[in-house]
C-alpha cells in the first residue's frame, strides 16, 4: 500500500489553484518537514511539494494558510521532468510528490504581522 504521512509547516506562499479545461482543479502547495533524526538546530528542513485535487483542493484552498501547522496524509508519487541546467546540459529530474488524500490543522494559526503592528 502506498501511504504517506507528514507532519510539517506549510510554506510562506499561499496554495496555488490550476484549472484545466475538462473543469478538474489542483491546488499546489509545499511542506517543510523537519529531520528528527538530525541533533543539528540550524538543519535545513526538506520540502515536500503537495498536490490536492478538486474538492480536497478546495478544502486546502479555504483552511490552510502560509506557515500553518499541518498533518498531511496521502500517496506518494514521483514527478519527472527534463531540464537544461545553466551550462545547456540537458538532465531528467524526478522529485517526490504527495498526492494529498486528506489533511489536519494542527495547533493554533501563525499570528499574521499586521496584527502585531
Amino acid at each position: 500500500m502506498n501511504q504517506l504521512n507528514l507532519l510539517g509547516h506549510t510554506g510562506k506562499d499561499k496554495p496555488a489553484v490550476k484549472v484545466f479545461t475538462s473543469g478538474h482543479k489542483v491546488t499546489k502547495f509545499s511542506i517543510a518537514v523537519k529531520d528528527f533524526s538530525n541533533k543539528d538546530p540550524e538543519a535545513q528542513p526538506m520540502w515536500i511539494d503537495v498536490e490536492a485535487w478538486d474538492k480536497v483542493g478546495e478544502r486546502v484552498v479555504a483552511a490552510v494558510t502560509p506557515g500553518r501547522e499541518i498533518s498531511a496524509t496521502g500517496r506518494l508519487a514521483i514527478a519527472e521532468y527534463n531540464t537544461t541546467d545553466k551550462d545547456g546540459i540537458s538532465m531528467k529530474v524526478m522529485k517526490p510528490i504527495l498526492k494529498l488524500s486528506s489533511f489536519h490543522l494542527c495547533g493554533p494559526a501563525p499570528k499574521s504581522k499586521k496584527a502585531n503592528a
